[in-house]
C-alpha cells in the first residue's frame, strides 16, 4: 500500500460542534487541552508532560515498588493511581495514560519483557516472513484491563481530558526486527531496503494492532491520543514517505472517525515535521531542536502544535527554566493552536517541584 492508496484522513470534530454520542466525553470537551488540540481560543496555554506518570514522581516509585513493569500496567486500580499521580500534584491540563508502547504486542503473545535499565527485549526478533504469523489481530478482550482502568479514570478525572497512546509501526517494528532498544536499527534498515515487501507487511499489520489498541482507548472514554514514534527520526524524509508514512497514515485513518485529536511525535524529527503532519494528525509534537514558529512553517496550516521545551532545562533552575519556557511561548504566539510540553519525556531524576512550577509559570504568563 503507498500513501497514494489511502483515503482522505477524516478530521475530528470541527470547531465548535458538540461531540456526537460515544466520541470525546462531553465533560472535557471545553478543557483547555482540547480546545487547543482543536485551534481554538483558550484561557491559557494548556500543559501536560510525556511521561509525566511515573518517572520522578516519589509516590510513583512508591505504588509500583517490588511490581515489574508490564504488569503494573495491567493493573487497573495501579494504573488508575498512577495515570492521576501527576495530575494532583502538578495541575497539568490532561493525564496520560499508564502504560507502555509494548502492551498491545505482549497481549498478542510476543514473548517480550521490559528489562530496568534496558527497555524491551524480545525474545524471538521478527526477521523472517513466517515470524509475521506470530503477530496476530488484537481484540478488545486481550487488552480488557485497559477499559476497565479507563473506566476507574474519567470517573475520577471528572472536566480533565485522558490521553491515550500506542506506539507507532516504525518505532514497535524496531523493536520487535533488533529485539530490543538499538542505535543504528540495523536490523530494521536492513530489512527495509532489502525486503521492501515483507517490510510495508510487517508495518501494515503493526498499524492494524495499533489502531486496535487505540480505539479500544477511546471507546472506553479517552479524549485524545498520542501515536509515539519514538525511534523515526533515524529514518530520511524519502524514506520516511516511502516506507513509513502509509502504515501511520492507516492508523489515522483507522481513528479519524471518532471526534477526538490525534497527536504524532517523534524525537530528532526535525527533517520529517511536514510528513507527520501529513500522516493526518491533528497535532503535531515537536522536539526541542526546532523553535516553533520554524516548526509551524514546515508542517504548515491547520495543524496545532505540541513542544517543546528541552527535559534537561528543567535541572538548571527556576530563573533558566523560566527564560527557555519564555521564548517558547514567544515562539509559539502566532500559533492557531499550541500545547506545552517537553521536547521528550521528563528524565527520571527530575525534580516534581520543577515541573510543577512550569506548569504554574506557563499558566500565569498566558493567562487570556
Amino acid at each position: 500500500m503507498s500513501a497514494n492508496d489511502l483515503p482522505p484522513a477524516q478530521s475530528s470534530v470541527p470547531a465548535g460542534e458538540a461531540p456526537a454520542a460515544g466520541r470525546a466525553p462531553r465533560s472535557t470537551y471545553d478543557s483547555a487541552f482540547l480546545r487547543a488540540c482543536r485551534r481554538e481560543p483558550v484561557p491559557h496555554t494548556p500543559v501536560w508532560f510525556m511521561r509525566q506518570a511515573g518517572r520522578s514522581l516519589p509516590e510513583y516509585l512508591k505504588a509500583r515498588e517490588g511490581i515489574p513493569m508490564l504488569e503494573s500496567c495491567m493493573r487497573p486500580e495501579l494504573v488508575a493511581e498512577i495515570t492521576l499521580q501527576p495530575v494532583r500534584r502538578h495541575q497539568v491540563d490532561a493525564a496520560i495514560y499508564f502504560s507502555d508502547i509494548v502492551v498491545p504486542l505482549k497481549a498478542i503473545g510476543i514473548d517480550l519483557d521490559i528489562k530496568p535499565g534496558v527497555g524491551p527485549v524480545v525474545e524471538r526478533p521478527v526477521r523472517t516472513r513466517a515470524d509475521l504469523d506470530r503477530l496476530r489481530a488484537l481484540t478488545p478482550e486481550d487488552v480488557s484491563y485497559v477499559t476497565e482502568a479507563i473506566g476507574l479514570l474519567t470517573a475520577e478525572l471528572g472536566a480533565t481530558p485522558l490521553i491515550g497512546f500506542a506506539g507507532a509501526p516504525f518505532t514497535l517494528a524496531s523493536y520487535l526486527v533488533e529485539g530490543g532498544p538499538s542505535r543504528n536499527h540495523e536490523h530494521t534498515k536492513a530489512m527495509m531496503y532489502g525486503d521492501p515487501q515483507l517490510w510495508a507487511d510487517l508495518l501494515d499489520r503493526l498499524a492494524d494492532i495499533t489502531s486496535a489498541f487505540l480505539r479500544v482507548q477511546i471507546e472506553a472514554g479517552a479524549s485524545a491520543v498520542q501515536l509515539f514514534d519514538s525511534w523515526v527520526g533515524a529514518l530520511s524524509p524519502a524514506d520516511y514517505r516511502r516506507s513509513v508514512l502509509p502504515a501511520s497514515a492507516k492508523v489515522f485513518v483507522a481513528t479519524a472517525g471518532y471526534g477526538v485529536p490525534r497527536i504524532h511525535f517523534g524525537v530528532g524529527t526535525g527533517e520529517l515535521l511536514g510528513l507527520l503532519g501529513e500522516a493526518g494528525a491533528d497535532v503535531v509534537g515537536v522536539d526541542w531542536r526546532v523553535p516553533l514558529d520554524e516548526a509551524a512553517r514546515r508542517v504548515g496550516p491547520g495543524k496545532a502544535l505540541q513542544g517543546n521545551l528541552d527535559p534537561a532545562v528543567l535541572f538548571a533552575g527556576p530563573e533558566a527554566v523560566e527564560a527557555k519556557t519564555r521564548e517558547i511561548l514567544d515562539a509559539a504566539a502566532g500559533l492557531d493552536g499550541h500545547v506545552f510540553n517537553l521536547g521528550h519525556g521528563v528524565l527520571p531524576t527530575t525534580d516534581p517541584d520543577a515541573l510543577s512550577r512550569l506548569v504554574e509559570y506557563v499558566h500565569t504568563q498566558t493567562k487570556r
